[in-house]
Protein backbone atom coordinates (compact mmCIF):
# COMPACT_ATOMS: atom_id res chain seq x y z
CA UNK A 1 0.00 0.00 0.00
CA UNK A 2 1.30 3.43 -0.86
CA UNK A 3 1.43 6.36 1.52
CA UNK A 4 -1.71 7.82 -0.12
CA UNK A 5 -3.92 4.71 0.18
CA UNK A 6 -5.01 2.64 3.13
CA UNK A 7 -7.18 -0.37 3.80
CA UNK A 8 -10.04 2.10 4.26
CA UNK A 9 -9.66 3.59 0.77
CA UNK A 10 -11.95 1.84 -1.70
CA UNK A 11 -10.23 0.52 -4.82
CA UNK A 12 -10.92 2.19 -8.16
CA UNK A 13 -13.41 -0.51 -9.16
CA UNK A 14 -15.53 -0.02 -6.00
CA UNK A 15 -19.05 1.29 -6.46
CA UNK A 16 -21.92 2.46 -4.34
CA UNK A 17 -24.12 -0.63 -3.88
CA UNK A 18 -27.89 -0.70 -4.14
CA UNK A 19 -30.13 -1.14 -1.14
CA UNK A 20 -31.55 -4.65 -1.04
CA UNK A 21 -35.24 -4.73 -2.03
CA UNK A 22 -36.10 -6.53 1.23
CA UNK A 23 -34.10 -4.16 3.44
CA UNK A 24 -35.94 -2.65 6.40
CA UNK A 25 -37.89 0.48 5.51
CA UNK A 26 -36.57 3.91 6.55
CA UNK A 27 -37.39 4.51 10.21
CA UNK A 28 -37.80 0.81 10.99
CA UNK A 29 -35.89 -0.47 14.05
CA UNK A 30 -33.24 -3.01 13.07
CA UNK A 31 -33.49 -5.14 16.22
CA UNK A 32 -30.76 -7.04 18.00
CA UNK A 33 -28.67 -9.54 16.11
CA UNK A 34 -27.97 -11.55 19.28
CA UNK A 35 -29.49 -11.13 22.76
CA UNK A 36 -26.08 -11.25 24.49
CA UNK A 37 -24.26 -8.89 22.12
CA UNK A 38 -22.43 -6.18 24.07
CA UNK A 39 -23.51 -3.56 21.53
CA UNK A 40 -27.19 -4.28 20.96
CA UNK A 41 -28.19 -7.22 23.15
CA UNK A 42 -31.04 -6.66 25.55
CA UNK A 43 -29.82 -9.47 27.83
CA UNK A 44 -26.35 -7.93 28.33
CA UNK A 45 -26.54 -6.12 31.71
CA UNK A 46 -23.63 -3.73 31.11
CA UNK A 47 -24.04 -3.58 27.34
CA UNK A 48 -24.72 -0.52 25.27
CA UNK A 49 -28.32 -1.52 24.43
CA UNK A 50 -28.14 0.38 21.16
CA UNK A 51 -31.24 0.56 19.04
CA UNK A 52 -30.64 1.36 15.40
CA UNK A 53 -33.06 2.42 12.71
CA UNK A 54 -32.80 2.12 8.98
CA UNK A 55 -32.38 5.45 7.25
CA UNK A 56 -32.86 6.65 3.71
CA UNK A 57 -30.61 5.15 1.06
CA UNK A 58 -27.63 3.38 2.61
CA UNK A 59 -27.76 4.95 6.08
CA UNK A 60 -28.47 3.84 9.63
CA UNK A 61 -28.89 5.90 12.79
CA UNK A 62 -28.69 5.02 16.47
CA UNK A 63 -28.64 6.69 19.87
CA UNK A 64 -26.44 5.85 22.83
CA UNK A 65 -26.46 7.27 26.34
CA UNK A 66 -23.28 6.23 28.20
CA UNK A 67 -24.00 5.07 31.76
CA UNK A 68 -21.60 5.05 34.75
CA UNK A 69 -20.55 1.48 33.83
CA UNK A 70 -19.23 2.88 30.52
CA UNK A 71 -16.87 5.52 31.91
CA UNK A 72 -13.12 5.71 31.53
CA UNK A 73 -12.01 9.01 33.05
CA UNK A 74 -14.35 10.17 35.82
CA UNK A 75 -17.64 11.28 34.30
CA UNK A 76 -16.57 10.60 30.69
CA UNK A 77 -17.36 7.70 28.38
CA UNK A 78 -14.47 5.29 27.75
CA UNK A 79 -13.00 5.56 24.24
CA UNK A 80 -13.25 1.81 23.69
CA UNK A 81 -16.94 1.88 24.58
CA UNK A 82 -17.50 4.76 22.16
CA UNK A 83 -15.64 2.86 19.45
CA UNK A 84 -17.87 -0.14 20.16
CA UNK A 85 -20.97 2.05 19.69
CA UNK A 86 -19.62 3.18 16.32
CA UNK A 87 -18.70 -0.38 15.32
CA UNK A 88 -22.17 -1.64 16.19
CA UNK A 89 -23.89 1.16 14.27
CA UNK A 90 -21.64 0.65 11.24
CA UNK A 91 -22.22 -3.11 11.34
CA UNK A 92 -25.98 -2.63 11.09
CA UNK A 93 -25.48 -1.21 7.62
CA UNK A 94 -25.17 -4.77 6.36
CA UNK A 95 -28.92 -5.20 6.91
CA UNK A 96 -29.47 -2.71 4.10
CA UNK A 97 -27.49 -4.94 1.73
CA UNK A 98 -28.91 -8.28 2.91
CA UNK A 99 -25.49 -9.69 3.85
CA UNK A 100 -23.62 -10.75 6.99
CA UNK A 101 -20.39 -8.88 7.73
CA UNK A 102 -17.57 -8.74 10.26
CA UNK A 103 -15.34 -5.78 11.03
CA UNK A 104 -12.06 -5.88 9.10
CA UNK A 105 -10.71 -2.50 10.15
CA UNK A 106 -12.06 0.43 12.14
CA UNK A 107 -10.41 3.80 12.71
CA UNK A 108 -11.91 6.25 15.18
CA UNK A 109 -11.16 9.95 15.64
CA UNK A 110 -12.09 11.36 19.04
CA UNK A 111 -13.00 15.03 18.50
CA UNK A 112 -14.36 15.92 21.96
CA UNK A 113 -15.22 14.11 25.22
CA UNK A 114 -18.59 12.44 25.71
CA UNK A 115 -19.94 12.99 29.24
CA UNK A 116 -21.80 10.19 31.01
CA UNK A 117 -25.56 10.68 30.62
CA UNK A 118 -25.25 12.62 27.33
CA UNK A 119 -27.17 11.33 24.34
CA UNK A 120 -24.82 10.49 21.47
CA UNK A 121 -26.51 10.47 18.06
CA UNK A 122 -24.77 8.09 15.66
CA UNK A 123 -25.18 8.26 11.90
CA UNK A 124 -23.55 5.68 9.60
CA UNK A 125 -23.44 5.23 5.84
CA UNK A 126 -22.05 2.89 3.22
CA UNK A 127 -19.62 4.70 0.94
CA UNK A 128 -18.62 1.88 -1.46
CA UNK A 129 -18.47 -1.84 -2.05
CA UNK A 130 -15.90 -3.97 -3.88
CA UNK A 131 -16.58 -7.71 -3.89
CA UNK A 132 -16.88 -8.87 -0.27
CA UNK A 133 -15.55 -5.55 1.09
CA UNK A 134 -18.01 -2.91 2.34
CA UNK A 135 -16.61 0.59 3.04
CA UNK A 136 -18.38 2.74 5.62
CA UNK A 137 -18.15 5.87 7.74
CA UNK A 138 -19.96 7.30 10.76
CA UNK A 139 -20.21 10.31 13.04
CA UNK A 140 -21.33 10.69 16.64
CA UNK A 141 -22.90 14.00 17.67
CA UNK A 142 -23.61 15.30 21.17
CA UNK A 143 -27.15 16.12 22.23
CA UNK A 144 -28.87 15.84 18.86
CA UNK A 145 -28.52 15.09 15.14
CA UNK A 146 -27.22 18.63 14.56
CA UNK A 147 -25.06 18.72 17.70
CA UNK A 148 -21.31 19.06 17.91
CA UNK A 149 -19.30 16.20 16.40
CA UNK A 150 -17.67 14.12 19.14
CA UNK A 151 -16.54 11.11 17.08
CA UNK A 152 -15.78 10.13 13.51
CA UNK A 153 -15.01 6.71 12.13
CA UNK A 154 -14.21 4.92 8.91
CA UNK A 155 -14.47 1.16 8.67
CA UNK A 156 -14.04 -1.77 6.34
CA UNK A 157 -16.38 -4.73 6.74
CA UNK A 158 -15.95 -8.12 5.12
CA UNK A 159 -18.92 -10.21 3.98
CA UNK A 160 -19.01 -13.70 5.52
CA UNK A 161 -21.43 -16.62 5.60
CA UNK A 162 -23.01 -17.93 8.79
CA UNK A 163 -20.43 -20.76 8.80
CA UNK A 164 -17.86 -18.19 9.95
CA UNK A 165 -19.63 -17.98 13.32
CA UNK A 166 -20.37 -21.70 13.54
CA UNK A 167 -16.69 -22.50 12.93
CA UNK A 168 -15.24 -19.84 15.24
CA UNK A 169 -17.86 -19.27 17.94
CA UNK A 170 -18.51 -21.19 21.15
CA UNK A 171 -20.86 -24.10 20.52
CA UNK A 172 -23.21 -23.30 23.44
CA UNK A 173 -23.83 -19.74 22.27
CA UNK A 174 -24.25 -20.77 18.63
CA UNK A 175 -26.82 -23.40 19.64
CA UNK A 176 -28.67 -20.90 21.88
CA UNK A 177 -28.78 -18.33 19.10
CA UNK A 178 -30.05 -20.87 16.62
CA UNK A 179 -32.83 -21.85 19.07
CA UNK A 180 -34.17 -18.30 18.73
CA UNK A 181 -36.75 -18.31 15.87
CA UNK A 182 -36.09 -14.62 15.10
CA UNK A 183 -32.35 -15.30 14.78
CA UNK A 184 -32.97 -18.24 12.44
CA UNK A 185 -35.32 -16.11 10.32
CA UNK A 186 -32.69 -13.36 9.98
CA UNK A 187 -29.90 -15.80 9.09
CA UNK A 188 -32.04 -17.55 6.49
CA UNK A 189 -32.94 -14.19 4.95
CA UNK A 190 -29.23 -13.36 4.66
CA UNK A 191 -28.26 -16.81 3.39
CA UNK A 192 -30.70 -16.78 0.45
CA UNK A 193 -29.75 -13.31 -0.71
CA UNK A 194 -26.95 -12.97 -3.26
Amino acid sequence: MSATTSALTPPEDAALPERHPDAPAPGEPLGTHYAHCFGCGDEQPHGLHLVARAGEGLTVSAEFVPRPAHQGAPGLAHGGVLTTALDETLGWLSRLLGVIVVTGRLETDFVRPVPIGTTLFLQAEITARAGRKVYTRATGRLGGPKGAVALRAEALFIEVKVEHFVKNGRREEIEAAMDDPDQVRRVRAFEVNP
